[in-house]
């Protein structure tokens, strides 16, 4: 008899603290409801954990990062075309309390993430142009702003450039994909919060288009490409001509200073060959004199010519 007591004890015992005990494992956090109502705040940390037997029960919550997929639907942009957009996101119970107050489960979650995220996707993907949706950020005109500062900065610096920029033929977007992701992100995150739900990122997943709209796209994209192509082209032919018209005018600078120098060189010879000849005068006048005839001889008569001379020729009267 007292064996069967003994052991009847020993089962209720193990039955209260059976009910009693509960293990939080890691990535769950945990809120103990009694009668269904939560009592006290959640318990994050991962461990044995108690709680009142029979009256008291366990909830669980995932305290990891997790996924939503939304339903790919059809928005029209700010300039009247039809896409559809798929979306993506990450999120994350930061209050258990509020969670299981507010949306119960995961379920009542996924349920509130299809309405919010959906309704802020629809609203800033209608409140801009589909430019700003298809492109993640304007890479061309961020790199022409990029070449700007470093022609100022050269500038500033007296160093050589070759100034010509592409302007004016690059359609400008004042944001791209990115951000808009980045607004479903701000708005949505705004209504979570109150749900006990961190949003963490939302991603454009895939924006397909109408066919109407698909070809107007990628006409688009090569109208854009196109005149980037010639501006570029322009530019190649415009530094082209700056470098011809500085070899020119290098060159020309390069031959005016060798006929300076040539000019120069020319008089000295001439001034010292002067100075030669007007020595040799002074120093024997009757030599000069005859060296210059004979000079003259071999200038002026040819070798079969016939004269006949006078005595008193003033030219001809060495000979």
């Amino acid at each position: 008899m007292k064996t069967n007591i003994l052991i009847i004890v020993s089962i209720l015992i193990f039955f209260v603290l059976n009910s009693s005990i509960f293990i939080l494992t890691e990535g769950k956090q945990a809120i103990v409801t009694q009668f269904g109502k939560p009592v006290g705040q959640p318990i994050t940390k991962a461990g044995v954990h108690f709680k009142i037997p029979i009256t008291q029960d366990v909830r669980y919550v995932d305290k990891r990062i997790l996924n939503w997929d939304g339903y790919p639907n059809q928005i029209p942009t700010k300039d009247k075309k039809y896409i559809k957009v798929d979306t993506t996101a990450r999120w994350m119970v930061i209050d258990a309390l509020k969670f299981i107050q507010t949306v119960q489960n995961e379920q009542g979650a996924q349920a509130r993430l299809d309405t919010i995220i959906d309704g802020h996707t629809r609203d800033i993907i209608s409140g801009h142009n589909l430019v700003e949706g298809v492109r993640n950020s304007n890479a061309i005109l961020a790199s022409v702003q990029e070449q700007r500062a470093r022609i100022q900065d050269k500038k500033a610096k007296g160093e050589f450039i070759l100034e010509e920029e592409i302007s004016g033929d690059i359609e400008s977007i004042s944001i791209g994909r990115e951000e808009l992701s980045q607004m479903i992100v701000r708005q949505a995150d705004k209504e979570l919060t109150g749900l006990g739900i961190k949003l963490i990122d939302v991603q454009l997943r895939r924006i397909s288009y109408e066919e109407s709209v698909e070809k107007k796209v990628y006409e688009r994209m090569i109208s854009e490409r196109t005149r980037i192509a010639q501006k570029i082209r322009s530019i190649g032919k415009g530094e082209k001509a700056k470098i011809e018209g500085r070899i020119a005018k290098d060159l020309k600078e390069i031959e005016s200073i060798a006929y300076k120098e040539a000019e120069t060189i020319k008089g000295k010879a001439e001034a010292t060959s002067t100075a030669i000849y007007a020595k040799s005068l002074n120093s024997d006048p009757g030599f000069y004199k005859f060296l210059r005839s004979m000079q003259a001889y071999k200038k002026s008569i040819k070798s079969d010519s016939k004269m006949i001379l006078s005595t008193d020729s003033q030219f001809f009267k060495f000979l």
